[in-house]
């Protein structure tokens, strides 16, 4: 078995896509990968299926409930707030340029990402494992690394406080803003359509150096191209994804040396599908509720808090708790009424009243129960109980799984519509920073964001659905010998197949070391 492991990230990497472009013959790297590997078709993804989520489930192995990033868009209650980190430009603007900057960078891994989970990154470099990252949304690691900007690029963001140091791989590049070595590589300040680029030439340095056990080679532009072309198109997208990969490949020797040294895992954090109409969510609950604003001076006047974050959004009740359950009834028939809503979830106690986030988690199941409405129809669930879900987890059900198109038979849930449904919604409502109701968006509708932008035309991701939940998943040189007998994969599961590599799991200390990311 190889030594070193290469994570090759697509960002919104469609199945359907990858295998179109694999036989078209645009993407012949990947292919050559694919004859040698064992390729999943259907790995699940996060709910809500965007990438801040989705990243910080693939390196922590665990969902939001357990790691607490919540979506593109979210509410703070702790910090009367909410948090951007870059919709779209429109809504980064609306926000502060700064504000956003400032929480993506620093407040995504430093403050908001639970310090109770370990990333694989520090976990790795507990263990004493090199590891290095190219631009990548979660990348809490063990190595220090100051701003490398110079000049008056440095000292203008200094001025707004843009200076400190971050906590990262060993070798880390975040674009201009930090790099853990000199390069001639250009970052463009992660321009879309360069960002490929620049991972792979700072990742060719790395592998002919050999300065890394184990790489995440994060490739993000195929997303900027599906939510502008719709996902039909990526396969062009998918084919300089290839291109990219293939010159670390070269860098290492050629394809069948690169092999010798490096295992190699390539997936992507969601998928996308095509957006033909908006989900104006703020503009229509600000028809009935005074809706907190954006840098409002004045928070405590709002009654509520709306994130709309692409295909899921999500409504926080701010006002007096003991008027809550009337108040999102109301949001409930709201939303119910609504164009483009799909399906509505929130937490109920055992008598059917909702209850807040303050304090709940997963040792609270005995005491909640999540609850999904779907076309007039209402299915309650918690864990435990006697029926299985297509991973083996264990679920206590009542009411009608007709909610979620769900099959529930000799002690079996299905729901093909809504992959790993039960799991995900669970992990997305205990979430300390999830809202009291959640709403996952109708095929073909896009929640318009705080800019007032949505990709109509293009393509976008965020809902519970099978097409903007499901991921492609190769292993070559590592992971199981029979992935078809894993009954469902699930981006959580990539950290244990990472540290395993590794040896991080041959015996009881290191597993129990281990036991934050591998749950």
């Amino acid at each position: 078995m190889p030594e070193k492991l290469v994570l090759v990230v697509v960002d919104a990497l469609h199945p359907a896509m990858l295998q179109r472009a694999i036989d078209d013959g645009s993407a012949p790297t990947f292919a050559a990968l694919a004859e040698r590997g064992k390729l999943v078709r259907d790995c699940v993804s996060s709910f809500p299926s965007v990438t801040p989520v989705a990243c910080s489930e693939m390196l922590t192995g665990v969902g939001p409930g357990d790691h607490w990033v919540m979506g593109m868009n979210w509410y703070h209650r702790l910090e009367s707030r909410y948090i951007e980190y870059g919709s779209s430009f429109e809504a980064t603007r609306v926000f502060g340029l700064f504000r956003a900057m400032y929480d993506l960078v620093y407040n995504m891994n430093l403050g908001h990402l639970s310090w109770e989970q370990r990333t694989v990154f520090e976990s790795l470099g507990d263990a004493g494992v090199r590891t290095a990252c190219t631009p990548f949304l979660i990348f809490r690691g063990r190595s220090r690394h100051e701003v490398s900007l110079e000049g008056l690029t440095k000292r203008a963001l200094g001025a707004v406080n843009f200076r400190h140091a971050v906590w990262a791989p060993d070798e880390f590049f975040y674009g201009d803003v930090y790099a853990s070595r000199e390069t001639e590589c250009v970052g463009n300040f992660g321009r879309p359509g360069t960002r490929d680029d620049y991972a792979a030439c700072v990742s060719e340095e790395l592998v002919r150096d050999g300065a890394y056990d184990f790489l995440l080679f994060a490739l993000p532009d195929n997303d900027f191209y599906s939510h502008r072309h719709g996902p039909d198109s990526s396969d062009r997208s998918i084919a300089r994804a290839d291109e990219a990969f293939a010159r670390i490949v070269e860098a290492g020797g050629g394809f069948d040396a690169f092999l010798r040294e490096n295992a190699v895992i390539v997936t992507g954090d969601h998928a996308q599908t095509e957006i033909s109409d908006g989900l104006p969510l703020v503009e229509s609950l600000s028809e009935d509720w005074r809706v907190l604003q954006p840098n409002e001076d004045q928070p405590e006047n709002a009654e509520i808090a709306v994130s709309p974050t692409s295909r899921a959004g999500a409504v926080y009740m701010l006002e007096d708790p003991r008027r809550r359950p009337v108040t999102q009834e109301r949001l409930r028939a709201h939303l119910r009424e609504m164009d483009g809503v799909d399906l509505v979830a929130w937490l109920s106690d055992a008598d059917g009243m909702p209850v807040t986030r303050e304090g709940v988690g997963l040792g609270d199941a005995d005491a909640v129960e999540a609850v999904v409405e779907r076309d007039g129809r209402e299915l309650r669930f918690r864990p435990g109980g006697l029926v299985r879900d297509r991973r083996g987890a264990r679920w206590k059900l009542r009411g009608d799984a007709e909610a979620l198109d769900a099959d529930v038979s000799r002690g079996r849930f299905d729901a093909e519509r809504y992959p790993d449904a039960l799991a995900r919604l669970w992990s997305a409502l205990v979430s300390p920073h999830a809202g009291d109701l959640l709403i996952s968006a109708a095929d073909g509708y896009e929640c318009v964001d705080w800019g007032g932008v949505t990709h109509i035309g293009g393509g976008s991701h965020g809902s519970l659905a099978r097409d903007d939940s499901l991921t492609p998943l190769l292993f070559v040189g590592c992971g199981p010998e029979e992935p078809a007998s894993h009954p469902q994969w699930a981006l959580r599961d990539l950290s244990s197949v990472i540290l395993e590599h590794f040896g991080l799991f041959s015996d009881g200390g290191r597993r129990e070391q281990a036991a934050g990311v591998a749950t």
